[in-house]
Order: C-alpha cells, then sequence, then structure tokens
C-alpha cells in the first residue's frame, strides 16, 4: 500500500458533535446522485478546508468506486475515520445517511397510512414509474461505460443479461462472471471457456430442476408481514452487490422482495421515484421497500443491511482499503462481478417494462420511458432526475387523472 506522505494534509481538530453536525449537513444537501454528493465533500473538505490532498482522494475514490457500496456515503465514513478515528466514521456516516432515512422513512408512512398510490395521484405515479425506469435504463449504458472495458466483461454482461431473464439467480450468475472474467484476464482463455462452459450447464440444470411444491392455501387471513431478518438479509445483500453506483442495489432487493409477494413492481417503483428526489443516496429506497414489505421494523432491516458494508469497509479496513483492491486477483474478480451487474440491471429494466406494461396503457407507458432516456441523456445537473420525474408525473396526471 502506497503510504500516506509525511506532509499529506491532515483535517483540523473538531469535536465529535461538531463532526456529525457536518456530515448531517451534507446528508441535507445530498441531492442529485453520487456524483454531485462526491463533489460537494470534495469541495468543502478536500479544497477548501485541506482534509487530505486532491491526489490521495482521487485515488480513495477510485478504490471506493471498486468496492460494493454508494460510494459517496464511504467516502463520509473514511473522511470521519481520518478526522476521529473510528467513532467519527460512525458518526459520519450516520450523519450523511440520516436526513435521507428520516424523510424517507416519513414518506413511506405518508404513502400507505393514506393511500397515496391508489388516490388521486395514481394517474401521476403510473406515468413516474415508467419514466424512472428510462432512468434505470440510463444508468445501465453509464455504469457499463465505465465498467465494460474488456472484451471479456461485454461477453459477462451479454450472458448475464439472458440469464438472469431466464430465472437464473444471482449467486450462479455473478460468481461466473469472476471466474470467467478472472481467467480471460490473465490469458487463460481455455480456462475461461471451460468456465463458461460450467456456468451454463450448472444454469441449464437449475431451470430444469423440478418444481418446488406449491404452499397449502390459507384462506383469506391478513397477509404476513416479511420478517426483520429476511429484510436485513435483502438489504445486506444489496449492499454487498452494489457495484458501479446505488442502481446495481435494484435487482438484488427486487429480486427478493417482488416474487415473493411481499409487494408489487409497482409499489417497488415507487420507492425508486422517491428515492430520485430526496437529499441521499438512491439505496435509500430500500427503506421504502422496506416498510411496505415489514412496517417500521422491515424498515430499520433493509436500512441497516443497506449500508452495514458501507460502514464496514471503510472503518475495518480504513488502512488497508488501496492494497486490498489494487490486489490483481482482488482487482479481476471486482471487475467481473461489476460486469455481470451491468447484464443484470439491463435485464430487470427488461422485467420492470414488462411488469409496467400490464399495469395500464402499454406503448404509451414504454413511450413515456424512452422520453425519460432521452431526457437523462440530455439534461445534467444534480436536479436533472427529479425534474424529469415532476414533469412525466404532472403529465401524467393531466392525460390520465
Amino acid at each position: 500500500m502506497t503510504r500516506m506522505a509525511d506532509d499529506d494534509p491532515r483535517p483540523p481538530p473538531i469535536g465529535l458533535w461538531p463532526l456529525f453536525l457536518r456530515f448531517l449537513r451534507f446528508g441535507a444537501l445530498a441531492f442529485g446522485g453520487p456524483v454531485a454528493q462526491i463533489a460537494m465533500v470534495r469541495h468543502e473538505l478536500v479544497e477548501r478546508d485541506r482534509w487530505m490532498s486532491s491526489e490521495r482522494f482521487n485515488r480513495l475514490l477510485a478504490v471506493m468506486q471498486a468496492l460494493p457500496g454508494p460510494e459517496a456515503h464511504e467516502l463520509c465514513v473514511h473522511m470521519g475515520v481520518r478526522a476521529r478515528g473510528r467513532i467519527g466514521g460512525l458518526l459520519a456516516g450516520l450523519g450523511f445517511m440520516l436526513p435521507g432515512f428520516l424523510l424517507m422513512l416519513a414518506a413511506a408512512w405518508a404513502w400507505f397510512r393514506f393511500d397515496v398510490g391508489q388516490g388521486a395521484l395514481a394517474a401521476a405515479l403510473l406515468v413516474a414509474q415508467a419514466a424512472v425506469i428510462g432512468l434505470i435504463a440510463r444508468a445501465v449504458e453509464r455504469i457499463g461505460r465505465h465498467i465494460l472495458v474488456a472484451r471479456s466483461l461485454w461477453l459477462v454482461a451479454a450472458l448475464a443479461l439472458p440469464a438472469t431473464l431466464a430465472g437464473v439467480p444471482f449467486w450462479i450468475v455473478l460468481p461466473a462472471g469472476a471466474v470467467i472474467h478472472g481467467l480471460a484476464a490473465t490469458r487463460r482463455r481455455g480456462g475461461a471457456l471451460a468456465a463458461l462452459a460450467a456456468a451454463a450447464t450448472v444454469s441449464v440444470l437449475w431451470l430444469l430442476r423440478p418444481a418446488a411444491p406449491q404452499a397449502a392455501d390459507v384462506g383469506v387471513a391478513a397477509p404476513v408481514l416479511a420478517s426483520a431478518l429476511a429484510l436485513f438479509l435483502t438489504g445486506l445483500k444489496a449492499g454487498l452487490l452494489t457495484f458501479g453506483g446505488a442502481y446495481t442495489a435494484i435487482p438484488f432487493v427486487r429480486a427478493d422482495v417482488v416474487p415473493r409477494g411481499w409487494i408489487s413492481d409497482a409499489t417497488f417503483l415507487d420507492g425508486v421515484v422517491l428515492a430520485n428526489v430526496m437529499p441521499a443516496p438512491l439505496v435509500i429506497f430500500g427503506t421504502f421497500v422496506g416498510y411496505a414489505a415489514g412496517g417500521f421494523p422491515g424498515a430499520l432491516a433493509v436500512t441497516a443491511g443497506v449500508f452495514l458494508p458501507a460502514f464496514a469497509f471503510s472503518m475495518i479496513l480504513h488502512d488497508r482499503l488501496e492494497q486490498v483492491v489494487e490486489a490483481p486477483a482482488v482487482h479481476a474478480v471486482l471487475d467481473g462481478i461489476a460486469g455481470a451487474v451491468v447484464g443484470v440491471i439491463a435485464a430487470t429494466v427488461f422485467q420492470l417494462a414488462a411488469g409496467l406494461a400490464g399495469q395500464g396503457p402499454g406503448w404509451p407507458l414504454l413511450v413515456i420511458g424512452g422520453l425519460a432516456l432521452v431526457a437523462a441523456w440530455t439534461l445534467k445537473g444534480r436536479f436533472a432526475a427529479p425534474l424529469i420525474l415532476a414533469v412525466a408525473a404532472a403529465a401524467g396526471q393531466l392525460w390520465l387523472g
């Protein structure tokens, strides 16, 4: 690991309470996604207050982008550790995530308390859901542009897409991507082809397995909420597999909650819509999903699971992050997983679009999603996504309301 130079800037003395309040302010202003959030932290803590050199910040950012988890949140935790040790990292991370968490928790309570999704705004929400699918499609291109830098990664993504659509689970797709790219990156093409054949065989066997027996009908009793433990594991899975941006958490959370019948695709998309207009990392949509599936305990469980890896990587591996991620074998594995994740997100776009088409006027909604994709491609700035969703919602209310 590259050691910090003796003259590398250090954070000025700061108390724990002022540290928490400073990152709480960052969280309250965290509009516009990770690019805007990271730019805000860089401007205040690196360029203005000199908590570290710009060169070290750039290297740290590259490491955070290679690791799973919301990189803006991980950067805040790392900065807090640098200022006041692990307790400082904990307070910085909590401060950054707290405004978005509380806003989303309040929004989720109001959403279901007043039945917003089925009320007078149902038409606006339906069109906003179509628009958010366009935003996710734009994220596939944006993430893929940075991740798919080798032919083997393109192959991994291209194979992950149809495999996911066919029903192959992520625990087959992602390790296969890691192995195939890892062998290809070290010029062991024969091994990569063998790994590809093995992954295809396992996938076919999985798809041809006998169907699980259906549970007996339990009548018309009130639906049972998902357990907090199950939802915590859902969030933890998303937190550990979020490569290249928070949009990569979407397929993993959806795969756990929608097929199990805990929530519908429409409700899931409502959470993503809300997350796009709040000052928070996009993964805060997990709080809404957890509340929808398991009430207040579910919201806490998913949120804890999603953010736990982000805290752990920066607090436990603070001094070894660069060394760990730059190890060639680890780097190849992470790249292969990230390449497979691109294909998984692309498959999720098709799955969400298919589900949405069955809720209303199919092709007009798909056209709206396409227009949102074009707008997301064209518009820049931290408020582009909220603006696109607001315009879509207003148009939907006028059109279908």
